[in-house]
């Protein structure tokens, strides 16, 4: 039975995502989903807050905080309530823009609220968001040095900062730096100093056993294939004389699904040649 370890609510991700928690809970039911992992958004300090986060004047004390709390405290009361019919697992997406402020705000949530699992994801690269919108994509891109090329081997080298420092169980939507840029569908492959970097990454996953959601937001969002690429996926994460072999088994894909009123885009990861891949994941994830 298909199952998730990325979710999002509009009760504690507004203008992200939509319903209330316990509405996401049921539509995982009525798709006869055996296990749900809620994963909302952990905090963010004001100079990192969306524009519309700005306009209704939330902030890391007198917002963020408050969520987090109310969202622990709704999610272990779901979990009693729907013991027997599902598996809820508790825990939330981490961030990454400022190194030690995203490490110290990762680990404080980890540290007080003791969740089964957290998704370590990217969403910045030079502290600006880069799956926001075209306009701060753009900035990020000029920053980087002016081409999608520079940025894509930026966001690799800021993965694999967040990757070194925090260890994450699973690794959320693994290429999302490809969904603004100029061809989100075309290749890494032959940007070298791209492909190096995430073959880096994926080597790094396996040392220590996480494991890659595929992640179908991107189809929704008009891209021709889920987080990560088919290549990426079919890399088999075995060394042979120091070089990389493609995997022996097929990618095996289940059936995406949408739920019309909650944010429940989904595809089956089965058994495949995914580094730290050892069952499989479904993703309701960004």
């Amino acid at each position: 039975m298909p199952y998730s370890h990325h979710s999002h609510s509009g009760q504690f991700c507004p203008g992200h995502a939509r319903d209330r928690l316990e509405e996401v809970v049921e539509a995982a039911l009525s798709k006869r989903m055996q296990v749900l992992a809620l994963t909302e958004h952990m905090p963010r300090h004001d100079d990192d807050r969306y524009p519309e986060e700005v306009e209704a004047g939330m902030t890391f004390a007198s917002y963020h905080l408050e969520n987090e709390r109310a969202y622990f405290e709704e999610a272990e009361r779901l979990r009693e309530k729907y013991q027997g019919r599902i598996d809820l697992l508790v825990g939330f997406e981490g961030e990454w823009i400022r190194p030690q402020e995203s490490a110290d705000l990762v680990r404080r949530s980890l540290d007080v609220y003791r969740p089964d699992f957290f998704i370590g994801s990217v969403h910045h690269v030079h502290t600006i968001p880069i799956d926001y919108d075209g306009e701060m994509y753009g900035r990020a891109r000029q920053v980087a040095g002016g081409t999608d090329e520079r940025l894509f081997e930026d966001y690799f080298d800021s993965q694999a900062d967040m990757l070194r420092s925090l260890r994450p169980p699973v690794v959320g939507h693994f290429d999302l730096i490809r969904l603004k840029s100029d061809d989100p569908d075309g290749s890494f492959v032959a940007m070298k100093g791209v492909w190096e970097r995430i073959l880096n990454n994926l080597d790094y996953i396996a040392s220590y056993g996480g494991v890659l959601e595929i992640n179908t937001a991107s189809l929704r969002k008009g891209l021709d294939e889920p987080y990560p690429k088919a290549e990426i996926c079919q890399v088999r994460h075995t060394r042979r004389a120091g070089r990389w072999a493609p995997p022996p088994e097929p990618f095996v894909f289940g059936t995406a699904f949408k739920e019309p009123e909650a944010k429940t885009n989904t595809l089956i990861k089965q058994q495949t040649g995914c580094p730290g891949a050892k069952d499989p994941i479904l993703s309701l994830g960004r």
